[in-house]
Order: C-alpha cells, then structure tokens, then sequence
C-alpha cells in the first residue's frame, strides 16, 4: 500500500472514492486482525492506510459540496 494524494484523487468520481475508501477499510481492518496476532511484519502500512481513508474522506467532502 502506498500513500494516495489529494491530486491523484480529485481525479476519481464519487462512486470510485466511495469504492476505495470501502476496500481500504477493509484492508484496515485485516491488518489490525493480525497486528492483533502479531503476524503484521510493516506495521507502519496501519498508520498509512489510515491516511488515506482520511485523504478519500476530504476529497469526498470536496466533491459533495462542490456538487450541491
């Protein structure tokens, strides 16, 4: 997982943001469940992964209110 940028994702649709921002929950979720285990070896893709839903969240934010 490599961290996102605002540009890059600016130029996905709302459908597509929505999307990602599910899939990368999930990938979230996976890698706490075996941080939890101790089978998670880059723990630092936790504190990445969790950027990114935050970067997604304020383009999505962007992009509605843009569209209201």
């Amino acid at each position: 997982m490599k961290p996102m940028t605002a540009k890059e994702l600016r130029g996905k649709s709302i459908k597509e943001l929505v999307n990602l921002r599910k899939e990368t929950k999930k990938k979230l979720f996976e890698m706490r469940m075996k941080n939890a285990v101790r089978a998670l070896k880059e723990t630092h893709l936790i504190k990445i992964a969790k950027r990114n839903i935050a970067r997604i969240n304020t383009v999505l934010k962007e992009k509605l209110t843009q569209w209201k």
